[in-house]
């Protein structure tokens, strides 16, 4: 048997389904932190074989924001051109985009 088919376990999805749940919590007027994380997740997941429930979970969130992709990628490439978004915490903590 092929292992071609069988869906793959993101490494980061662990830390990933924190992110996804928080962001679910988000009902309405969702931060720029809030879409720019999405997107990367968006991003992150796109065309990866496996983590479905992410994968499902981050088109509900897109859905209930009342957001394309295209729509949502316009609002972050504006966010991130300002370049503050991932700024290093005090401890030295920097936004993992592995």
């Amino acid at each position: 048997m092929s292992n071609e088919n069988q869906d793959q376990k993101h490494p980061q999805s662990k830390k990933d389904r924190l992110t996804v749940d928080n962001l679910l919590s988000v009902k309405v007027n969702p931060s720029e932190y809030n879409l720019v994380e999405l997107a990367r997740l968006i991003i992150r997941y796109h065309g990866f074989p496996g983590a479905r429930d992410i994968q499902r979970d981050l088109q509900i969130i897109l859905d209930s924001w009342q957001l394309t992709e295209a729509e949502l990628y316009a609002q972050t490439r504006a966010i991130h051109a300002t370049g503050m978004i991932y700024r290093r915490t005090s401890c030295g903590e920097q936004q993992d985009w592995t």
